[in-house]
C-alpha cells in the first residue's frame, strides 16, 4: 500500500509541475505579445492568419505622424495583449504588402479579423479616437 501511495504522490507532483509550466508558458506568450511585433513582407501572411485579430501599423521612420501614433500603438498592444496582436510594418523596407493593400499614405492601420481585411484607419489620431475604431472588431 505504501508504494502505491508514493507512486500516486509522484504522479501528482509531475502533473502539478506540468501544469505550472503550461501556465508560465502562457504568461510568457502573453507578455511577448504585449508589444507590437515586427511584420515583414515574408512574415505578413503568417501573422494575420495565426491570430484572430491583428492590427498592422504601416509606418516609416521619417514619418512624423507615424512617430506620434507609435506610443499609442505601444499602449494598446500592452492593454489588449492576448486579445489583439499589433504589428509594425516599415513600408520602406517592405513594399510588397504596402502595394498589395494600396497604402498611399502613412500612418495607415490595417485591421485583419481571421485573416481578412475588415478595416483601414488612415492618419494619426489620439488614443481616445483610435481605440474605439479598433476595439469594436473584438
Amino acid at each position: 500500500m505504501r508504494n502505491e501511495d508514493e507512486e500516486l504522490e509522484k504522479i501528482k507532483r509531475a502533473k502539478l509541475q506540468e501544469m505550472m509550466k503550461r501556465v508560465d508558458g502562457k504568461k510568457q506568450e502573453k507578455s511577448a505579445l504585449s508589444k507590437p511585433v515586427e511584420v515583414t513582407d515574408e512574415t505578413f501572411k503568417e501573422t494575420i492568419h495565426n491570430h484572430p485579430l491583428v492590427v498592422v501599423d504601416c509606418w516609416a521612420p521619417w514619418c512624423g505622424p507615424c512617430r506620434m501614433v507609435a506610443p499609442v500603438i505601444e499602449e494598446l498592444a500592452q492593454d489588449y495583449a492576448g486579445k489583439i496582436l499589433f504589428g509594425k510594418l516599415n513600408v520602406d523596407e517592405n513594399p510588397k504588402v504596402a502595394m498589395q493593400y494600396q497604402t498611399m499614405s502613412i500612418p495607415t492601420l490595417l485591421v485583419f479579423k481571421n485573416g481578412k481585411l475588415v478595416d483601414r484607419i488612415v492618419g494619426a489620431m489620439p488614443r481616445q479616437m483610435l481605440e474605439p475604431k479598433i476595439t469594436h472588431h473584438l
